[in-house]
């Protein structure tokens, strides 16, 4: 009993929801092979556009490409240049940094939890993310199609 909720929690963690996104990033790298194909390709999944307009700045295929590339590589290698360019992109301040390293003293248990799961839910996303691109580039290819059958 004890083996199976172990295995359930491990499903559900950070290193494992990372493996999966790596894992997804790095099968939509291979799939594609050739890049500039995506581009001007929009992703059919409009609902999805429509419910978060900021979640990638670039409205093609290549857009989403580049970035998923972009936080494969912020994961594996961390996030060392460019710190501050993006904290002015996302639009958080010295001022918002300070405040919230200010609160999380107080808390630091709950502000842990608050930013791992949203670490994870965005993880989750990003993975879906890779494996639609993948699934469109195939589609846009041909690939599957008449070779599946």
């Amino acid at each position: 009993m004890m083996q199976i909720c172990d295995s359930y929690n491990q499903k559900n963690s950070l290193f494992n929801a990372m493996n999966r996104f790596i894992g997804a990033v790095n099968n939509m790298d291979q799939t594609v092979m050739v890049p500039s194909l995506l581009r001007d390709v929009p992703l059919d999944e409009e609902k999805e556009v429509k419910a978060s307009p900021t979640f990638f700045q670039h409205g093609d295929m290549y857009g989403y490409y580049v970035l998923l590339k972009s936080i494969r590589n912020d994961i594996e290698w961390g996030v060392l240049q460019g710190d501050e360019r993006r904290k002015e992109k996302l639009g958080v301040s010295a001022l918002d940094i300070a405040r919230v390293e200010q609160d999380g003293e107080e808390d630091l248990e709950k502000l842990f939890h608050f930013h791992l799961s949203g670490l994870h839910a965005v993880l989750s996303k990003l993975t879906r993310k890779a494996n639609t691109l993948t699934n469109r580039y195939k589609q846009e290819i041909g690939f599957g199609g008449y070779w599946a059958q």
